[in-house]
């Protein structure tokens, strides 16, 4: 049977930095209502996109789209980075990401035929790995970056959240 609940998607409001703050740390997680703060901003001088996945109303996860990302694989080529996916843990396995993901690809296909995206290369992030090789992004061999600067041979670092290797997906011809 069908699932009755309603996920809808859409951009981030001004009235929805502390609810989304406050679901998080429910969660136990740290995420400043100043950072979606900053993403309004950002939505509204056209440097970034935010989208806001609700059920039934409720807040469930968001996704944005940097139009201007610092990494240089994807600002060197003008490539559209999806940034910061997050689907509330009690949300999770409904799609939600999923529906985020199509809708941020969607925005971005409109000005270019292809997207980016960062992953952490932790356990954490395992599913997110999946993810993302099962909707087509391939690694963009450029190597691993550890805060945005390139991993030479033979270095060490933290594995934390800044350890990411970068994908890329051919959204249409060019």
């Amino acid at each position: 049977m069908e699932n009755a609940e309603t996920i809808q998607i859409r951009l981030l409001e001004e009235s929805d930095p502390p609810s989304i703050a406050a679901a998080f740390k429910k969660m136990g997680w740290k995420k400043p209502e100043a950072q979606y703060q900053r993403y309004l901003q950002e939505q509204m001088v056209g440097t970034r996109t935010c989208f806001v996945a609700t059920i039934d109303g409720q807040f469930a996860g968001y996704v944005t789209v940097n139009w201007r990302p610092t990494y240089p694989g994807f600002a060197d080529l003008n490539i559209p980075e999806i940034q910061d996916l997050n689907v509330l843990t009690m949300y999770r396995r409904k799609g939600i990401a999923s529906r985020l993901l199509d809708r941020a690809e969607a925005e971005v296909a409109r000005r270019s035929g292809v997207v980016g995206i960062g992953v952490g290369l932790h356990p954490g992030y395992n599913a997110a790995q999946r993810l993302y090789a099962k909707r087509g992004y391939i690694p963009d061999a450029r190597g691993i970056t550890y805060r945005n600067r390139f991993v030479e041979e033979g270095a060490s670092v933290v594995l934390d959240d800044d350890f990411v290797m970068h994908f890329t997906k051919q959204l249409r011809a060019e």
